[in-house]
């Protein structure tokens, strides 16, 4: 690492969460337990959903690749964070930092394409039934899919490809527990307005478009359920969308709040308290959330649990 402030920075230091050796068990302890289950339970959901031909429909496809993508952000952040809690130096490369935030974003944008694109498949399933096949075919479902890895890797590159005209020559620490593109903009010795001006752009625009499907769609949900005479179809159409909604809710906010809000409310404490949400947190909570709530995944783990059950007691 170069150590003078005036020559070129190829490597950070990632400050973490605390210097104080007392709580840097349990937070390990902590936060390794909630990589554990939330890579258990993204990837036994990814695996219940291939196995399971029920399970092949749109709904689940979009779910399965949304728990898919919480499996890539939380590998992206947590072996790292975990590793710098006992790591002496705590030490990142320019390149380790830049791979990290690429499947970062990659998952987070993909995540906001599925989320939008489930919130139209609950659409078309409440508000047409009938036409429900017509209108979230197969091959559509399988097109929005694509397009939302597509816009995750063409976002991540972006952003990526803009990090190559700064560099880095004030300070060496970052005071995150990853290497995300804001703390590094204030490291830059290049103005990093145009970058700024990139992350506003492309990720408003597309937390814009997002967001506006999402809340159209369950507006046209609410009148359909609202319009419903029976009232355990509308307690059913209700509580199939809840979930969903508290997902979105939660993913959306943290993100809005992190990237696009005014500089005046930005801080390095808020910053980290806002960042273990969206990349700890919600993949944690996402496939608890609506597998719990959903009777027919419930359904298929209890039958898988009862074949396991017959086959061990013969």
């Amino acid at each position: 690492m170069i150590k003078e402030n005036h020559s070129l920075t190829t490597e950070f230091i990632l400050i973490g969460f605390t210097d104080r050796p007392e709580l840097k068990h349990l937070l390990f302890i902590m936060f390794f337990v909630i990589y554990l289950m939330t890579m258990v339970g993204n990837l036994g959901l990814v695996a219940l959903i291939i196995m399971e031909h029920c399970l092949h429909t749109p709904m689940y496809i979009f779910l399965g690749n949304l728990a898919l993508m919480d499996s890539c952000c939380s590998c992206a952040i947590t072996p790292k964070m975990l590793e710098n809690f006992f790591s002496k130096d705590r030490m990142i490369s320019l390149s380790e930092c830049m791979a990290q935030f690429y499947f970062l974003c990659l998952a987070e944008t993909a995540d906001c394409f599925l989320l939008a694109a489930m919130a139209y498949d609950r659409y078309a399933a409440i508000c047409s039934p009938l036409q429900y096949h017509t209108r979230m075919s197969t091959k559509l479902c399988i097109l929005m899919t694509t397009g939302a890895f597509i816009a995750g890797n063409l976002h991540s590159m972006i952003h990526v490809g803009f990090l190559f005209r700064l560099t880095f020559c004030r300070s060496h620490e970052i005071n995150h527990f990853f290497c995300d593109i804001l703390p590094l903009y204030k490291l830059s010795c290049v103005d990093p307005f145009i970058n700024q001006l990139i992350v506003l752009i492309f990720s408003g625009s597309i937390q814009i478009f997002t967001i506006t499907t999402v809340l159209i769609s369950y507006l046209y949900i609410l009148f359909t359920i609202f319009r419903m005479k029976s009232i355990e179809g509308r307690g059913k159409a209700l509580s199939t969308c809840a979930s969903h909604f508290l997902s979105v809710s939660i993913f959306y906010g943290s993100l809005l709040f992190m990237y696009l809000r005014p500089s005046t409310l930005k801080g390095e404490v808020n910053d980290i308290a806002i960042a273990v949400f969206y990349t700890v947190v919600i993949p944690l909570l996402n496939p608890f959330i609506y597998t719990l709530r959903n009777k027919e995944v419930v359904n298929v783990m209890k039958r898988i649990m009862n074949s396991y059950n017959l086959l061990k007691n013969t």
